[in-house]
């Protein structure tokens, strides 16, 4: 259960907050008490969602959305004997409720019984109205059980459901690359572009692909439509950077290291890739300064102190 935390919800978290500040026993609907839990769930503030969830009950003891949410709560506090007993109480009640599967997945999912956690999130998709949602949980747990065919086809119902789902669309790639699937990829990315033309996600995951495929003329066309897109883009800055130096164009992959650098906090990857730039057009000195904030950024990063030991040994410095 997601609820949208609009300016009425926010005043109610504002309200019960200050309520437990004053020691003050405010009165809330049932349906506020859910969105309070809920919020403090999503920003893992579980204490607080504890205490909701108790003040929520004590005023509205019959609620079975409270009660799902207790459930919850109790599933991540590993409280699995007492949540399945609640969940069996609330199936009495309410047995075409979908919350309840899904939460009873959750408690097989944590306990590695991920074929029962599936059986249960399939009857759950025959009752919810958020299909989106479950398609998603159920490729989570294919991906549990390493079955990545399935896992596939389950985001892609997911994403087909909500386009906007982009943790969907990553899986979906994540279960092309496991599979080896480049050419195929690729093909399911340009047909969701046909229809997302302007998702710069989707641009830059095709880009990968034309990547690893040594296709590199078609991965900068694809970097530049994911920044076109969205000219804040990262992560399409970087990519378009590596393939930049694998065209030898350095001084075009160091403009676009150095805009990561002004968008951002900057990042080992993006020093490391500028002194391997410089380095190559012959300006060590550059290359070295760069290289030396390389491992100031991340000092466990080994490719850092690598780069600069390759370095001093070309120089035959090798003090």
């Amino acid at each position: 259960m997601h609820f949208e935390l609009n300016s009425d919800g926010f005043m109610s978290v504002k309200k019960f907050e200050l309520m437990l500040k004053s020691n003050e026993v405010g009165f809330f609907d049932s349906e506020e008490f859910q969105q309070i839990v809920e919020h403090y769930l999503e920003a893992g503030k579980m204490i607080m969602a504890r205490k909701a969830v108790q003040l929520g009950l004590s005023q509205h003891p019959s609620s079975v959305e409270i009660k799902l949410l207790q459930a919850e709560i109790l599933v991540f506090d590993n409280e699995f004997e007492r949540a399945h007993d609640l969940l069996n109480n609330l199936y009495e009640i309410q047995p075409h409720n979908s919350e309840i599967y899904i939460q009873k997945a959750n408690i097989f999912s944590k306990t590695d019984d991920h074929e029962k956690a599936i059986d249960l999130l399939q009857q759950a998709l025959e009752l919810t109205e958020d299909q989106a949602d479950v398609y998603n949980l159920i490729g989570m747990e294919n991906l549990f059980i390493e079955d990545y065919k399935l896992a596939k086809l389950n985001f892609i119902k997911c994403l087909e459901l909500d386009e906007t789902d982009y943790s969907a669309l990553y899986n979906i790639i994540y279960c092309f690359d496991f599979l080896k699937e480049n050419t195929e990829a690729i093909e399911f990315l340009n047909n969701f572009l046909n229809s997302n033309p302007y998702s710069e996600v989707a641009w830059h995951q095709v880009g990968k692909q034309y990547f690893d495929l040594k296709m590199y003329e078609k991965a900068l066309a694809a970097f530049d439509f994911a920044i076109i897109s969205d000219e804040l883009f990262v992560g399409a800055y970087l990519e378009k950077g590596k393939v930049l130096e694998k065209l030898g164009k350095y001084n075009q992959a160091i403009e676009n290291y150095q805009i990561t650098l002004e968008l951002d906090d900057p990042t080992s990857f993006a020093y490391l890739r500028l002194g391997k730039c410089y380095q190559k057009l012959g300006a060590y000195d550059l290359a070295v300064k760069f290289y030396k904030k390389t491992v100031k950024e991340d000092p466990l990063l080994d490719k850092g102190w690598i780069a600069l030991v390759d370095f001093y040994s070309k120089q035959l410095n090798y003090q």
